[in-house]
């Protein structure tokens, strides 16, 4: 039984990673942020550490606790799009800290933490949720702490997915679309079943050469 750990799951697309993939019979462990993310999760049959990934001690703990254990899959999902509005002369700037925080040293602390397991497993792969807001070819200027925070996820994947090649392990940053959750909102053109039924697909056809690349959920790639 292939195992994914996704951080994040309480809710949105990382719930419905939770639920396409334990559905399929994959072992799922979910890190949630509170009580209500964990019931919604182990209702799935998943498993549900309380984590922060903020938080190095308790990034530590979850390591501590899957020692030994194989992760085929490690999506680093979790991420907040901050208080919205901030446009140049408004930025706040202790706002914009904790969306890098999460966004960008969140994953890159639980990938430090877990990328043993990941070797340990078959299929030693790192999926980072990125955004095409966070392609600078693309950027409008809009949602700057947001998109800026997801560009340097991007630079992470691509560094990690360099620095790994050796050891095997794929890492790619994936975009999910514009999807109706409580982040995209309700105008968002994408329901979350499909965004994540596309997200699996990549997730399931790649290979060692697509290390390093930024991919949209339908496959095509998204340029830096």
């Amino acid at each position: 039984m292939p195992t994914i750990l996704i951080t994040g799951a309480g809710r949105g697309l990382g719930l419905e990673l939770a639920r396409q993939y334990a559905a399929d019979g994959w072992r799922v462990i979910g890190t949630v942020r509170d009580a209500k993310g964990k019931a919604a999760v182990e209702k799935l049959g998943a498993d549900a550490p309380v984590v922060d990934v903020t938080s190095l001690n308790e990034v530590k703990w979850l390591a501590s606790g899957l020692k030994g254990t194989p992760i085929d899959v490690l999506f680093c999902n979790a991420g907040i799009t901050g208080r919205k509005g901030m446009t140049l002369g408004s930025f706040d700037f202790a706002e914009w800290e904790r969306i890098l925080r999460v966004n960008l040293l969140g994953a890159a602390a639980v990938t430090e933490a877990l990328i043993e397991n990941v070797a340990a497993s078959e299929r030693k792969m790192v999926a980072m949720m990125s955004s095409r807001l966070g392609s600078i070819s693309e950027m409008r200027g809009e949602t700057l702490p947001y998109a800026t925070s997801k560009a340097a996820l991007n630079a992470l994947a691509k560094g990690l997915a360099v620095t790994l090649a050796s050891r095997g392990i794929t890492v790619v940053a994936l975009s999910p679309g514009w999807v109706r959750t409580d982040m995209g909102g309700k105008g968002a053109s994408l329901a979350p079943e499909t965004s994540v039924r596309g997200l699996r697909k990549v997730i399931a056809g790649l290979k060692p050469a697509d290390s390093g690349k930024f991919l949209s959920y339908d496959g095509s790639s998204i340029p830096w």
